[in-house]
């Protein structure tokens, strides 16, 4: 069968950029059917207290929004998003600061190098799509000039302990052991739901109770720990991937992450607890999965046989025999280094021991249902591990970004938002 090379998995980001591509023009194009231009572009749609937010700047974001796949109905957040930059901009215009070009052009590159790209390339890629490039560079720049911003206006209250530092150490290096009791709630997104369940997903990011959660989980989650209120067991932090490993120390115990995009899905967790252990956490090289694709979805029928494989099979080899006489691309199998993995099956395989199935996740809007199987873990060598200026600096930046967030939110009270 089919392994998950590097070369693979390249050619397939390429394709997904290709689809993205296509889907945008194919927008394109009914945008530009009669009646589409029915109210003037640049009409003020919103205003923050004295600053204008057009129509056309709310177009062009959900655009960028609807190529950079964000999750959620693009108009909305594209809205949204403009309403907290001017707030943003706003404040730091107020007391006189303001970025250099420079930097703002560094912002850019560092930002089109996550899908590697160059900044001009990937203004070109946008604009071939109808983005115009002051909509790539204002967005980049609103988020500089916050970022910097409340650095020097919160940073003096932000301390960083020893004692911070050592659970820091202990919980990214494997010096010694730490896992954390989690529970999750997986939220399935069909086409044409997008908006209503990012509104639900944000409502459950503002629970501040274990009750609450277990019964949005009970209710909403399409994971199998939904039926024990979406109650995981203790995952050691190291077998978390590393996005969600920084979310998860970010978190204070009963608080709720907020809503983490995951293909065909929105992810929330709660941290029930944390503990320091004896036994240290390894990290991992490499993580070897299978991955069988099953047509119908969450259907009924897809579930049962689902079901049965995970009845029949104890080892990833067994699933060889599951498909055979079948079409190659039913059954992915190879190693992969643990950031290479996609965010959504990286966080199942950190619930799975060997030959463990999962068959929560979905492909193909909801249409394809994933039989998921850890067939192993290669951990990785022993190493000197992240530097405590390097674990200072990510404690810092967390906090900080507490500060920012609460801040925002004591403007946007206080501000005049009036919507046309």
């Amino acid at each position: 069968m089919r392994k998950i090379t590097n070369m693979t998995f390249h050619f397939r980001i390429n394709l997904m950029r290709l689809a993205l591509v296509i889907g945008a023009l194919v927008s394109a194009l009914a945008a530009s059917a009669p009646g589409a231009q029915a109210q003037n572009l640049f009409d003020t749609a919103i205003k923050v207290n004295d600053l204008a937010i057009t129509r056309y700047e709310i177009d062009q974001r959900a655009r960028m929004l609807t190529l950079f796949r964000a999750p959620g109905d693009p108009v909305k957040l594209a809205r949204e998003q403009l309403i907290e930059d001017r707030l943003k901009v706003d404040a730091a215009n107020a007391i006189g600061f303001e970025l250099a070009d420079d930097q703002v052009e560094a912002g850019m590159e560092e930002f089109a190098s996550r899908v590697n790209l160059s900044a001009d390339e990937l203004v070109q890629a946008l604009g071939q799509e109808g983005v115009d490039p002051t909509t790539f560079r204002d967005f980049v720049a609103a988020g500089l000039t916050w970022r910097e911003y409340t650095r020097a206006r919160f940073g003096s209250r932000v301390s960083v302990t020893e004692e911070d530092v050592d659970r820091a150490r202990n919980a990214t290096s494997g010096t010694a052991g730490v896992r954390v009791l989690l529970s999750e709630i997986i939220i399935p997104v069909q086409p044409g739901q997008e908006q209503a369940v990012q509104e639900q997903a944000n409502r459950i990011s503002e629970f501040t109770t274990e009750g609450q959660f277990s019964a949005a989980a009970r209710q909403f989650s399409a994971s199998r720990t939904a039926g024990r209120g979406g109650r995981m067991d203790w995952v050691p932090i190291t077998q978390l991937p590393e996005g969600l490993r920084a979310v998860v120390l970010g978190l204070g115990q009963g608080e709720v992450s907020d809503p983490l995009p995951l293909e065909g899905a929105i992810a929330l967790f709660q941290l029930r607890d944390i503990q320091e252990t004896e036994a240290p956490s390894p990290e991992y090289e490499t993580i070897e999965y299978a991955a069988y694709y099953i047509a119908g979805g969450r259907s009924e029928q897809a579930l049962a046989q689902a079901r049965r494989i995970e009845a029949d099979v104890d080892t990833c080899d067994d699933l060889y025999g599951v498909a055979f006489g079948q079409p190659e691309e039913v059954l992915e199998r190879g190693s992969k280094a643990p950031g290479e993995i996609p965010q959504d099956i990286a966080v199942e395989l950190a619930k799975l021991d060997p030959g463990e199935i999962s068959y929560s996740l979905t492909r193909a809007n909801g249409q394809t249902l994933v039989v998921l199987m850890l067939c192993g873990r290669v951990r990785a060598i022993e190493g000197e591990g992240p530097s405590p200026e390097q674990l200072t600096n990510f404690i810092r930046s967390r906090r900080l970004e507490s500060f920012a967030n609460g801040f925002l939110e004591q403007l946007r009270a206080e501000a005049r938002i009036v919507e046309f």
